[in-house]
């Protein structure tokens, strides 16, 4: 009888440690948190275009249609992995942050941001993608703060869609990048993205830069030139030179549809106007040439470099002697030369 009772108790043991093990298993330790990727999750996958359909596709013919996903554009969607991540399941990360958007942030407790243009949440996928892939690229050559002085090292505060004109800037205000919407919404386009970077990694490098004349030019120029060559160099495309093939369809009625190009062979000084978007021109084609000549690394570090030297008024003459002597002080004259020439061929030198 008391055998029976021992045998008894001791089953009843058992069976309690198996429930409270699996109560261990199933129930996290704080509720709070369930259903959100853990801490140091920083990794994803999401879907983006690469870098925007009509590139991507090389269909001229492709148009807004008032933000429908329609069958044509399926094939321009293609899946990335999203980094750098801060585990909050948000696009929130090292170097991207959505800090507000139209409609409802991107949220998924497995860091998986699958959307379509029609959703406002694919722009926040866009954004976080290609801004994080720059900044990475930056300190890929060597601006991360240690090798050499870093550049916009910081989470780049990204709105979207909340300027309500078919236009983006970037503002030092709060360190925001806005994207408009209208037309096709500004931050479906990796390019638009990419070129307002520019404008914040020269804010970081050099912030007293005067916005107006050659060196609002310059400013412009380099913004096209950086949209060109990230894209470039993450998602090839046949026409390099025409900068925001997507986003220009719905205000460009000549084909292929550019925002800008960097391959308009102006000339200075006669070419320069007070349109800072214009003598842009002058300078992306100089830096896009520099490009052509040599490797991506050595063009993008010597261009990046001399940006820290510019004075904040400087002319385009001024600017592009202080990039040539950048290029002889970190890599010789042969390099130099090479530099020099691409700015006597727009009349800068």
């Amino acid at each position: 009888m008391n055998k029976n009772r021992k045998n008894l108790s001791w089953h009843g043991i058992v069976l309690l440690l198996v429930f409270i093990l699996c109560l261990a298993i199933l129930v996290p330790n704080n509720p709070a948190s369930a259903g959100k990727p853990g801490p140091g999750t920083s990794t994803g996958s999401g879907k983006v275009f690469l870098p925007n359909p009509v590139a991507f596709m090389q269909d001229q013919s492709l148009t807004d249609q008032k933000d429908a996903d329609y069958l044509a554009l399926q094939p321009a969607y293609q899946v990335v992995t999203l980094t750098n991540l801060d585990g909050s399941g948000y696009l929130q990360g090292d170097w991207a942050t959505i800090a507000s958007e139209t409609g409802n942030p991107a949220y998924s407790p497995t860091n998986t941001f699958f959307y379509n243009r029609h959703d406002d949440e694919f722009e926040q996928v866009m954004a976080y993608f290609w801004i994080t892939e720059a900044q990475k690229y930056i300190q890929s050559l060597g601006f991360n703060g240690v090798d050499r002085r870093s550049i916009n090292k910081v989470p780049q505060r990204v709105r979207i869609n909340q300027w309500g004109l078919d236009n983006s800037f970037s503002t030092s205000h709060k360190d925001e990048l806005r994207f408009g919407k209208g037309g096709v919404d500004d931050a479906e386009d990796a390019e638009v993205i990419l070129h307002e970077y520019g404008h914040a990694m020269q804010g970081s490098q050099n912030p007293n830069l005067v916005y107006s004349g050659e060196t609002g030019g310059i400013m412009e120029g380099f913004a096209d030139y950086w949209a060109a060559e990230v894209s470039q160099l993450i998602a090839p495309t046949p026409d390099p030179a025409c900068i925001a093939d997507w986003d220009s369809t719905s205000y460009t009625s000549s084909v292929p549809h550019c925002l800008r190009r960097l391959d308009t062979n102006l000339h200075y000084p006669e070419d320069i106007t007070g349109s800072v978007h214009h003598n842009g021109l002058l300078w992306s084609q100089a830096l896009w040439e520099i490009r052509t000549n040599l490797d991506n690394v050595t063009a993008d570090t010597l261009i990046l470099e001399s940006q820290f030297s510019f004075a904040p008024d400087t002319t385009m003459p001024q600017a592009a002697q202080e990039t040539a002597n950048t290029a002889q002080s970190l890599y010789g004259s042969a390099v130099a030369d090479i530099v020099r020439a691409a700015f006597e061929a727009r009349g800068i030198l």
